[in-house]
């Protein structure tokens, strides 16, 4: 016995999808720096060092001495010498008056004055210890310095983004059927 088949035959759906891909665009700008560093103030105050030499006592000891001082010494120097010469006078002549008591004054008197004491050569001039006052005063110096911060400006940009939203629309290539035959 031959029996009916049933044949069945189906065609599938096809879809087709049109996609219109999204783009995105991000870009970051560079931020904006602005840095400035102002110079340090520096400030520098000296005082000079102070040499003081005072060698008045040294030329005193050497005999060289000011204008005003050599003349009081020399008046009372030649005050001293007249008065050491009237005295010498005055005793020669008291010597002579006495002649009569004996003796040879005049002589005596000629031999003192033909005998006088000799100079002596030579540096008779060393100036004595210490007699040159120095006196230093170091220098000093100060230093201001006064420094200045940095200045910086920024100035943050932001993101560019830039975005297209993409579509995707459908459409059917193949719809889809069945079929069904019987067949004896």
């Amino acid at each position: 016995m031959n029996m009916p088949q049933i044949q069945i035959r189906t065609v599938k759906a096809m879809l087709g999808l049109n996609i219109q891909k999204p783009t995105q665009h991000i870009e970051q700008p560079k931020a904006e720096l602005y840095i400035e560093q102002p110079p340090a103030s520096l400030h520098i105050y000296k005082q000079p060092a102070r040499l003081t030499i005072d060698q008045s006592r040294a030329w005193r000891d050497m005999g060289l001495i000011g204008p005003l001082e050599s003349t009081s010494r020399f008046a009372k120097e030649g005050r001293q010498a007249l008065l050491e010469g009237i005295a010498r006078q005055a005793e020669e002549g008291e010597r002579l008056m006495r002649i009569e008591h004996g003796g040879n004054p005049i002589a005596e008197i000629a031999t003192g004055k033909g005998m006088r004491p000799y100079r002596q050569l030579g540096i008779t001039f060393i100036p004595s210890v210490d007699s040159v006052d120095v006196h230093y005063e170091p220098a000093r110096v100060e230093i201001e310095v006064e420094k200045n911060k940095p200045i910086i400006q920024a100035k943050v940009n932001p993101p560019i983004h830039e975005y297209k939203q993409g579509k995707v629309s459908g459409h059917m290539i193949q719809y889809p059927s069945i079929q069904i035959d019987v067949k004896y």
